[in-house]
């Protein structure tokens, strides 16, 4: 068996956002995952590793070093790879660029949410955000609306401004509420520890999509969001009592477990579906080392065929 070794620009220039979540779809067809992170520390420096095996598709290991003090030198604060593994024999398939496994898994997830809950005719997309994630989902909204106009907001304009420099179809918002009442779409992604969208601002129909927030400290959206949507997650075991979006308010008493209506193992099912053009619906990407497994194993098909 030949070891695929993959870089960001080669595997980057062979994928396709729609084809990716047409595999994340397929991938939440078979056994439930297997997952396991374990984290070293030295100081301020981490080592986290994300293990992933499911039956039928195969095993990855992704590994990041995460060393701040790296742009004082001029280096990547994140850097790692992911290790694919034959589910047949345990054979190391492939070695995968982390960064490339990253952006295509966090947008993509968001994206296979959006193709399910939001409505067809959504024309008017809000990015919260502008950094490294806000950029990826600019790339796959704009896949699956094409059409669509697209506005960002960021605490720091000129972040906003050198986003929409880079798109066409992209303007920067001054009023996130303005900005939030007029979209159809709201996608997320900020490293707020303090909610910013206000359930106030919510209008009937939207799709609301919400990632930043990966600790238990963080949130994005405040209890009235959560209150008013329909409650949608990736993954029930990775979300729930791991991310604040959810943790506190369902310890708070603002929301129930029977609240969150489905996540992506419901897809066979029907469950993780829009059922009206009024309500609203919110997803929360958690991320998971079972869709950094089954994006892996998409990115090595598509090397395969080039």
């Amino acid at each position: 068996m030949t070891l695929e070794i993959i870089s960001f620009a080669e595997g980057e220039k062979l994928l396709n956002w729609i084809s990716l979540t047409g595999s994340l779809e397929a991938g939440h067809r078979l056994p439930r995952a297997d997952i396991k992170d374990s984290f070293l520390y030295r100081g301020d420096d981490t080592v986290l590793s994300r293990a992933a095996w499911i039956d039928g598709l195969g095993i990855a290991v992704k590994s990041a070093t995460i060393f701040p003090s790296n742009k004082d030198r001029g280096l990547p604060a994140v850097n790692g790879g992911v290790n694919l593994y034959s589910d047949a024999d345990g054979m190391l398939q492939a070695i995968i660029d982390f960064h490339l496994v990253t952006k295509w898994k966090t947008a993509g997830d968001s994206l296979l949410a959006a193709r399910k809950l939001a409505r067809k005719d959504s024309s008017e997309i809000l990015i919260i955000g502008a950094g490294t994630v806000a950029h990826s989902l600019r790339e796959a909204y704009g896949a699956l609306f094409p059409e669509a106009h697209f506005t960002v907001w960021n605490r720091t304009r000129s972040g906003a401004e050198a986003l929409a420099a880079e798109f066409s179809g992209v303007t920067v918002a001054d009023d996130l509420e303005q900005a939030v009442r007029s979209a159809d779409i709201v996608t997320s992604a900020t490293m707020t520890t303090e909610p910013i969208l206000r359930g106030e601002w919510l209008q009937p129909g939207q799709h609301i999509d919400l990632i930043g927030a990966y600790r238990p400290d963080m949130r994005e959206a405040d209890d009235e969001v959560m209150r008013r949507a329909r409650i949608f997650v990736d993954s029930r075991a990775t979300t729930l009592e791991h991310i604040g979006e959810l943790k506190d308010p369902l310890a708070n008493g603002v929301i129930r477990p029977d609240d969150i209506v489905a996540d992506y193992y419901d897809l066979a099912s029907g469950r993780f579906a829009r059922t009206s053009e009024e309500e609203i619906t919110l997803f929360k990407n958690g991320g998971g080392a079972h869709l950094d497994l089954m994006t892996s194993a998409h990115i090595l098909e598509a090397w395969q065929k080039r």
